[in-house]
């Protein structure tokens, strides 16, 4: 494909074509330990060979590095092509549906839409194999989160493409999470890994 900057083609739609990434990518699931266990040969026999599950055993890093490696080149390929700012609204406004569509997936998957019912998807020991994070507030109506480590943020950091573009391809999405799942949640941050502080700083709100 070739990406010309004066092309009609709408923005937003060429990435959310083109780019490999998906939901589950960006929360981190993969397939469970020892789902190919649970099925017997006979079971086998009738999948197809391309969906059996796979034997492969990765780490942390590696699955995050692998799920989001065509991701990253991609961003590359549009900083050769596109004006930088012009990369960074396009990577906004993919990561800000795929932010939509991850809450309002758990919404859909969840006995009430309660805020204690949303942020328990991020209570420890939730996220501990992608996250070092402990809660530094937890109320009624707030939840707040202070997060050391980050496999996304190293992966793109590490990839070149941290700051506003790793921000804009990742940590976009956590804003439009919270109100897909109810539209009385919101998130709040000041700080974050991608852009190069200590630690990020997710506050989660009930605003009802």
């Amino acid at each position: 494909m070739t990406i010309d900057s004066g092309s009609t083609l709408d923005r937003r739609e060429l990435l959310t074509r083109a780019a490999p990434a998906c939901v589950g990518a960006w929360l981190g699931i993969c397939r469970m330990p020892g789902l190919a266990e649970w099925h017997d040969d006979a079971a086998r026999q009738e999948q197809h060979k391309f969906d059996v599950p796979s034997e492969l055993k990765l780490s942390t890093r590696q699955r995050v590095g692998m799920q989001n490696g065509n991701l990253i080149e991609f961003i590359k390929t549009l900083q050769n092509h596109m004006p930088e700012e012009e990369v960074i609204g396009l990577l906004n406004s993919y990561s800000a549906e795929v932010g939509k569509r991850a809450g309002e997936q758990q919404a859909r998957g969840a006995p009430d839409t309660s805020f204690q019912r949303f942020v328990a998807t991020f209570r420890p020991p939730r996220y501990a194999n992608s996250l070092t994070h402990e809660v530094v507030e937890d109320s009624e109506k707030v939840f707040e989160l202070r997060v050391t480590e980050c496999i996304w943020a190293e992966t793109f950091r590490n990839a070149g493409l941290g700051g506003e573009i790793g921000h804009a391809a990742v940590c976009n999405m956590d804003y439009y999470w919270p109100s897909a799942f109810n539209p009385s949640f919101k998130m709040e941050r000041t700080k974050t890994l991608m852009q190069g502080d200590d630690h990020c700083n997710h506050r989660y709100l009930d605003t009802a």
